[in-house]
């Protein structure tokens, strides 16, 4: 959602503004048009030629530069403000609806959503000015990422590190994304698989990385969902911006994902949940010397089929042998809106080759990657959702 946006970063005197590059380089990296603004204060820690270089424009850092209607300019063509770093100075003057320089003019000469990524000294960040001072901006309709904890220029540790590269660049995205086809709505997503316990060291498990269902919590965000993301055991970071639960087994699972539901507008079920569970916990490690064992197993409930209730559900069907048959199948029998077939081959990999499967339609797709995946099933998904509300 960042690709052919204009994005304007104020960058603002803190230590962290040098970290303001590294922002600047990634949104150019993913598409975005970026202008850059900076306080006089910021180019004591960075110059305007860094920023120049990477995004291949001139780096605005007076009223008198140009026209002298710049803040303007840069107000009106903005589809967003991002302010990495944001220092306690800065909030404050915004707060108190100040034009004293060209971050601030043009802050209040925008409709555009403004995003705030606060950098400061603990106590700074923790005085009761500045937090008034967040939440009054807060109240008007500024969004905030971070601060994060950690090391801090002073030397001591606590609240104020600029946030993540990661954090920030999700957040962009996500407010970039607020009025998107998905906006206003709820939407449940599973993702990865389940561990079913054999003792209390070992397992049955299968190979899903949970890729697929981590692009769909992703791609949901950024067309303006609520996302509650439902995952087992992986080794993927969630999303910013999304709930997240983390489960463990099947029983887990269909616990978190029964109650995520409730209200939600859509669901789609990536988790490679397991069919079956040793039908014996043993309540001591087994020990090699024992000559093995043999395992009796039984099978797992299947949330999906138990779901009831007014939301859109999307489900998966990985299979062997006629994946589209199967699939067809499960579709009718899960009362499911929308299934996505495929076959193993996609495990553990960033690309997948499937086939979507509605109740009219069988859709073969190319080789493509899971990312790009997750964008074609939500687009799909967003239309036919659109389609029955307004039924």
């Amino acid at each position: 959602m960042i690709r052919d946006k204009n994005i304007v970063l104020g960058v603002s005197g803190s230590i962290a503004a040098y970290k303001a590059a590294e922002v600047a380089s990634q949104l150019i990296q993913l598409g975005a048009k970026v202008e850059v603004v900076m306080t006089e204060s910021s180019r004591h820690f960075v110059g305007p030629l860094t920023f120049s270089a990477l995004t291949g424009r001139e780096v605005y850092t007076s009223f008198w530069e140009g026209s002298g209607v710049r803040h303007i300019e840069l107000a009106s063509k903005a589809d967003l403000i991002l302010i990495a770093p944001a220092t306690a100075n800065l909030i404050a003057m915004l707060a108190q609806g100040l034009a004293s320089d060209l971050i601030t003019s043009l802050v209040l000469a925008t409709r555009a959503p403004v995003l705030l990524a606060p950098a400061m000294e603990s106590n700074m960040y923790l005085n009761t000015i500045t937090q008034e001072n967040i939440s009054k901006l807060k109240d008007r309709g500024f969004v905030f990422i971070g601060p994060d904890e950690g090391h801090l220029a002073s030397g001591g540790k606590g609240v104020g590190r600029l946030a993540m590269l990661e954090d920030i660049i999700g957040a962009v995205s996500m407010v970039l994304g607020r009025d998107g086809v998905l906006g206003g709505r709820t939407v449940v997503v599973t993702a990865g698989g389940t561990h079913e316990p054999i003792d209390p060291v070992r397992y049955v498990a299968n190979r899903s990385s949970g890729k697929m269902g981590y692009a769909l919590a992703l791609g949901a965000r950024d067309r303006g969902a609520r996302v509650r993301l439902i995952s087992g055991p992986t080794c993927l970071k969630p999303p910013y911006g999304v709930e997240f639960t983390a489960v463990k087994t099947a029983a887990e699972m269909k616990e978190a994902t029964f109650k995520a539901v409730e209200g939600a507008d859509a669901l789609f079920m990536a988790a490679a949940v397991a069919d079956f569970r040793s039908a014996r916990v043993l309540s001591g490690k087994l020990k090699r010397e024992s000559g093995g064992i043999i395992l009796e197993m039984e099978a797992t409930e299947d949330i999906l089929a138990g779901l009831k209730g007014d939301f859109f559900k999307v489900g998966f069907a990985l299979e062997t042998g006629d994946v589209v048959e199967q699939a067809r199948e499960k579709l009718e029998r899960k009362g499911l809106d929308l299934i996505v077939a495929n076959g193993p081959e996609s495990f553990e990999s960033d690309f997948i080759k499937a086939t979507l499967i509605s109740h009219d339609s069988v859709e073969d797709l190319p080789l493509m990657s899971k990312a790009d995946l997750a964008d074609l099933i939500l687009d799909r998904a967003a239309e036919l959702i659109t389609m029955e509300k307004n039924l």
